[in-house]
């Protein structure tokens, strides 16, 4: 090859990669940016129906995000149907052809009781749920710690601000060691269906960041999350939600346009939102409507509302 020819093959080679080569002045987003546009909007089902009156069908709800444009709905395992598979594949098949993703499981179940009989019910409650969330395809699946069961009306509960007495002769750190064996004993099914559970601030031994995160650092295993409702920290949120954000794999957005069904709080979301993208949160973050204004106009103003702080 003469010395002409090499020098045009080297030259062409040298254009083509300067073609292709990344311009690398050029401005890269903020991080902060870059994290809000990864933030994904769901709504629960719960938003639609408050445990009153006749249930709101999970299709309703699943049509009802796609109108609004969102990306996920949050199940409540209360309100469906049923539990045979061809309602759980119909259900699946909806939200698909629907672009909705179904993306957690919220179940009731609760580890803080002394009789070993009544937790192995929980524990076996919660791995049935957790092959529940498998068959939907699923991939989060939301924990409660429990709580004493001494208040027995939940409004009478609501009305001490969510503070109870424990059952007489036990202590706080029995309900602690009840509640990490029982999680323990549902992490072999987790991990084998692929649901990662989440543990929420939902009264009882999860009504602190401290209490949350003592179950979740004795656990410590990759299957056991922190689910973060933005309405269940009653008194000083902010500094709680924060101690909480860097385990939190989930999060539930209360809004309670028209006054609460039991309580309601003035949320600074644009505080929330900062306290979110600053652990680089890329989730969900799924409405949760509990005020008494029809579901329909408050779950719109609800949408309105986190999407002009998140995005």
């Amino acid at each position: 090859m003469d010395s002409t020819r090499r020098s045009f093959l080297k030259n062409a080679a040298l254009g083509s990669a300067a073609v292709c080569a990344p311009v690398l002045t050029q401005a890269q987003p903020t991080p902060s940016a870059t994290v809000a546009g990864k933030i994904k909007l769901s709504v629960s089902s719960y938003s639609y129906w408050h445990f009153k009156g006749e249930k709101f069908p999970i299709e309703k709800v699943i049509d009802e995000a796609a109108k609004l444009g969102l990306e996920g709905i949050d199940v409540l395992h209360r309100q469906m149907a049923g539990e045979d598979n061809a309602y759980l594949q119909k259900l699946k098949k909806h939200a698909f052809v629907n672009g909705i993703a179904m993306t957690c499981l919220s179940i009731h179940q609760g580890f803080v009781n002394p009789d070993k009989a009544e937790l192995k019910k929980h524990i076996d409650h919660t791995n049935h749920c957790i092959e529940l969330a498998y068959k939907m395809g699923i991939p989060c699946m939301r924990l409660n710690t429990g709580r004493w069961g001494t208040i027995k009306s939940f409004d009478d509960f609501m009305a001490k601000r969510g503070i109870e007495p424990a059952i007489e002769g036990y202590t706080e750190d029995e309900a602690f060691k009840w509640c990490i064996d029982s999680i323990q004993q549902c992490l072999k099914k987790a991990e084998e269906c692929g649901v990662l559970l989440a543990l929420e601030n939902h009264w009882g031994l999860g009504s602190t960041p401290e209490g949350m995160l003592r179950i979740k650092n004795a656990i410590d295993s990759p299957w056991l999350s922190l689910l973060m409702d933005t309405g269940n920290f009653l008194e000083n949120p902010y500094d709680k939600l924060e101690k909480i954000a860097p385990q939190t794999s989930f999060v539930q957005a209360k809004t309670y346009y028209g006054g609460g069904v039991w309580y309601s709080l003035d949320l600074d979301y644009k505080r929330i939102a900062d306290i979110l993208k600053k652990v680089n949160y890329q989730g969900y973050v799924s409405i949760e409507f509990e005020g008494n204004e029809d579901p329909f106009t408050g779950v719109k103003k609800s949408v309105d509302l986190l999407r002009s702080v998140l995005y």
